[in-house]
Order: structure tokens, then sequence, then C-alpha cells
């Protein structure tokens, strides 16, 4: 019987060489990097906000589109109230955002918000503009997405 003894060197080279000339599996690409920001402003005189709007807005860098998460409106001085936001994009027309909706007190205030906060929501070109209404109120408290 005529055994040849392979050693141990050249077994692992046997070994180890198809592994390395397999193509390496490719890493998954990174989450993207977003830039998150929240703008408010207020409208009315006086002291307080009558009405105030507060909104969350999103997008990747170096995109045009905006991302609104969250919409927050709130009324001072009032004990009640309902309100609704609206979104015009550059060149449109004024479009409902999110529907009438009952306000609750919170202190000398009322306040309500649509959304959630996150990365979430409808898309929006940059330089549109959001608006928070109150029933009955002529003022609106506005801002634009940058």
């Amino acid at each position: 019987m005529n055994r040849k003894i392979i050693p141990a060197a050249v077994a692992l080279a046997a070994v180890l060489v198809p592994a390395a000339a397999a193509p390496a599996v490719s890493a998954a690409p990174a989450a993207p990097r977003y830039v998150d920001t929240r703008v408010r402003d207020c409208a009315g005189s006086g002291s307080g906000c009558r009405p105030g709007v507060v909104v969350h807005h999103w997008h990747k860098r170096g995109s045009t589109a905006r991302g609104v998460g969250w919409v927050y409106a709130s009324r001072e001085g009032v004990r009640s109230g309902t309100a609704r936001w609206l979104v015009k994009k550059p060149g449109g027309t004024w479009k409902t955002g999110g529907g009438w909706k009952r306000a609750t007190r919170v202190g000398s205030f009322v306040e309500t918000s649509w959304g959630r906060d996150g990365h979430t929501g409808p898309k929006y070109p940059m330089g549109s503009r959001i608006c928070v209404e109150f029933r009955g109120l002529a003022a609106k408290a506005c801002v634009t997405l940058k």
C-alpha cells in the first residue's frame, strides 16, 4: 500500500486559496443621512402666538424634496378651537394637508397636531408654504420649507 502524506501547509493552502479567490460579500449600503429641522412661527398681534405653528420636516442631504413628518397648531387666549393645516407648493394653489381637527385645551391655549415625529408623511418641494388656520380666525401662521 502506497500512502502519501500531505504536509499540513499544503493542505491549509488548498483550503484557503478557494476562499480567497471567491468574491467578497458586499456590505449593505449605509442608511441615508437625513437633515431634521423644526420651523415655527406666530401670527396675530399681542402677547403669545395667535395662532402658532411648528413643522418638523426632513430631507436627505442634497435633496430638494422635504418630507413633513409632524405639524403642530396652537392658539392662545381661547378655551376651544378647531384647526387644519394647508400646503402650497411653489407656483401652485393651496391644498388641505390635514383636515379639521378639534384642539384640546392646555392652560391658557389650545393645541392639536397631525402626523408622527419621524421620517414619515408627505413630501413637498423646497420652498413650499405650510400654514395653520383656526376656524373663525382670519390670521394664519405660516412657515416655508427651506
